[in-house]
């Protein structure tokens, strides 16, 4: 099942997206929700993000080909930080860029949605305490992240999370491709199966930490190629059995 998450004449609404069409979605997705009647076509919704996290945990240096790249050491432990939930954004919203930031990094990355409520998960349990995956983009301010020496403003920005386009609630997230274009331009791509920590070592470990809510977003981290973006580019996040996360990029006025 696709979910998304679309802006309903009464406000935000999940649905399920079948064939290039959204139908309602009665309940909600961690429940046993039902497909409702025809909304419309998706080329005329506006989507949202498809999920409202009381967190977003993000994993960082998870690849050992973007661990080298940036002439860092791999962790033994996943190295855990946060974005709040301000600066998520969906599916062609704009990325904004403020006038004083210097050099802002794409990463693509697998993001896994939490489905219930749990704490110190077994790793063999971890599975059952994902809803699905969907596509995410770790924006980045690389020289805040050096200056401050920590990563919470470089990577805390309005509009630095796109997630989307949807939650794919089906999907084997174990060897997934992970690829990022700009502006057409493929610049990223990797497997999923190169991760240092895979997904259920990750949920076992971030619920030991922190209470792990339904809707809580995992990011998992992201492959080699990051580089920097610009006003005017068109950003693409693409997962193997999701979709593909557009989002173009502007300067804040």
């Amino acid at each position: 099942m696709l979910i998304c998450r679309y802006q309903g004449p009464a406000g935000p609404q999940f649905g399920v997206v079948e064939q290039g069409v959204v139908y309602s979605l009665l309940g909600d997705p961690f429940t046993d929700a039902i497909i409702g009647g025809r909304v419309s076509p998706l080329s005329e919704v506006s989507l949202l993000p498809p999920i409202t996290p009381s967190k977003i945990v993000c994993v960082g240096r998870n690849y050992l080909d973007h661990v080298r790249e940036l002439g860092n050491q791999a962790p033994a432990e996943p190295l855990l930080f946060l974005k709040p939930p301000s600066a998520l954004i969906g599916m062609d919203a704009p990325i904004e860029l403020l006038p004083e930031m210097r050099r802002v990094d794409h990463e693509a990355e697998l993001a896994v949605i939490v489905k219930r409520r749990g704490r110190f998960i077994p790793t063999g349990q971890a599975l059952e305490y994902v809803l699905g995956y969907c596509c995410a983009n770790d924006i980045s301010e690389r020289e805040y992240q050096k200056q401050d020496g920590q990563w919470t403003r470089a990577k805390g920005f309005d509009t630095f999370c796109p997630l989307g386009p949807w939650i794919n609630t089906s999907l084997d997230a174990s060897d997934l491709g992970v690829t990022c274009r700009v502006n057409g331009q493929e610049r990223q791509r990797g497997r999923t199966s190169d991760m240092i920590f895979a997904v259920p070592a990750l949920v076992s470990y971030i619920s030991g930490i922190m209470t792990l809510e339904a809707g809580d977003v995992i990011l998992t981290g992201t492959p080699s190629g990051v580089g920097a973006i610009h006003a005017g580019d068109v950003l693409e996040v693409e997962i193997e059995g999701v979709g593909v996360l557009r989002n173009p990029v502007v300067a804040y006025r």
